[in-house]
């Protein structure tokens, strides 16, 4: 074994163990989520210390299309300086040879750090939390769908077909006999995360059919980003294997719930060591107030990065295990912000607005960046929910054109994130927007062409 091979993580070189490494795919997100980049050698791997990608790769749509997002200069298509970062070297079992994944940091000619680069936005919103002394933790949940294979754009999304030969069954959440039906899928899943070096915290069967949910141990936004983004594509190839499709869409089905994101935050005071939103003896502090508020203030500019498509919109329906509105309860899932039941030490707000559908960096760094505001402002939030939150009206925004407006008239939040690649993100997603505001779509031709 090389030295190079010898400072990978322990996950990745007991995958290795007595076989010959054949390739390493150096991998970036782009905006969407969707691992970019290249396969290399091994050996030419081990002799380079960077790669170069088009800075152009931030600037596609979803469907391939370009927002027109390049700045003054125009659309010229600068090389980035791609790094590796080593910790997070990890397994692709699913190939046919022994191949490495590496995840690598975009910069530019002189060092810096590509600003629309969504783990960079990350980076820069733990950052902002270090300055002040803070350590964010946070913890996400992954739910999605199991579907039967679907080539056909035209025709609607079906569940998969489990073992016992029926299509899987809705209503059946944290149903034991659900989630076998998926038995043998679930396996490739515990497998090539065990390869992958990743804790699964738990798998459950959701409200959903076909919808299942996987909960993550907490820990550092960044690293925790990062195993959402190789678990999206670790779960799509093990569902390949089962001739079956892993989606990850907001609403695959029209009558069944959505699939979110939720992520639980705490902040660690660094220099105590303890939970930022607790007191001496236990109680809720000012700082678990602030961050409360600034959730709700701040989060309907958000949106759009929580909420990144027209489909995501469609999960926010009332009485369909989505929030409608931005308020704040304990132990109250029909609320958009939940405090769930925990001791002092582990005292967490979760935010329950985010989609599977959104990148998981920047998912990530827009709920931070909202939970950090509301504590340098110091914002106060709204009475505590003690009902039904459905019963409120919605306050969030019910389509993507009014969330970029939101997004775009942030300038709090742009701070945060970052103004440049605010500017980036909004170009791009009011392309893919205008783009399908030029679709139409079976419902207006069913009702409308005959009938206005």
């Amino acid at each position: 074994m090389t030295d190079w091979l010898k400072t990978l993580p322990e996950a990745a070189q007991a995958y290795l163990e007595g076989r010959r490494l054949d390739e390493v795919e150096c991998i970036i997100s782009d905006l969407p989520g969707i691992a970019r980049g290249k396969a290399v050698p091994a050996s030419k791997f081990a002799r380079q210390d960077y790669f170069h990608l088009p800075d152009s790769i931030f600037y596609q749509t979803i469907t391939g299309d370009w927002g027109e997002a390049a700045g003054e200069e125009g659309f010229i298509e600068r090389d980035m300086i791609l790094k590796p970062d080593m910790s997070t070297a990890t397994a692709a079992p699913w190939t046919g040879d022994w191949t490495l994944q590496v995840i690598h940091d975009a910069h530019d000619r002189e060092g810096e750090p590509i600003p629309f680069s969504p783990r960079n936005v990350l980076k820069r919103v733990v950052e902002l939390y270090h300055a002040k002394g803070w350590e964010p933790v946070v913890a996400p949940e992954m739910e999605f769908y199991l579907v039967a294979r679907n080539v056909d754009p035209a025709k609607e999304i079906e569940p998969m077909m489990g073992r016992s030969g029926r299509p899987a069954a809705a209503r059946q959440a944290y149903s034991m006999t659900a989630v076998d039906e998926f038995g043998p899928v679930i396996d490739d899943i515990y497998d090539f995360a065990e390869a992958q070096g990743f804790e699964i915290d738990g798998i459950t069967q959701e409200g959903g059919a076909g919808q299942l949910e996987i909960n993550l141990r907490h820990g550092d936004p960044v690293k925790l980003a990062d195993e959402v983004f190789y678990f999206k594509r670790l779960i799509r190839e093990a569902a390949l294997r089962h001739d079956c499709f892993a989606t990850f869409m907001a609403k695959p089905i029209a009558e069944e719930p959505g699939s979110a994101m939720h992520v639980h935050h705490s902040i660690i005071d660094i220099e105590s060591g303890n939970n930022l939103f607790s007191g001496p003896q236990g109680g809720e502090t000012d700082a678990f107030y602030h961050f409360i508020g600034g959730l709700q203030k701040h989060l309907p500019s958000a949106i759009a990065v929580l909420a990144p498509y027209v489909n995501s919109y469609r999960r926010y329906v009332r009485d369909h295990a989505a929030p409608i509105n931005l308020s704040w309860g304990r132990d109250n899932r029909t609320t958009g912000i939940r405090v769930p039941l925990s001791g002092p030490e582990a005292r967490r707000v979760e935010n329950r607005l985010a989609g599977m559908d959104c990148n998981p960096y920047l998912g990530i760094a827009a709920s931070l960046a909202c939970g950090y505001l509301g504590l340098v402002q110091e914002e106060r939030p709204d009475r505590q929910q003690r009902g039904d939150a459905y019963d409120g009206e919605p306050d969030i925004p019910q389509v993507m054109g009014q969330a970029l407006d939101l997004f775009d008239e942030s300038p709090d939040l742009h701070a945060v994130l970052g103004e440049e690649f605010c500017r980036v993100y909004g170009i791009v997603k009011r392309s893919e927007y205008e783009e399908f505001l030029q679709v139409i779509s079976p419902w207006e031709r069913e009702h409308l062409l005959l009938n206005v």
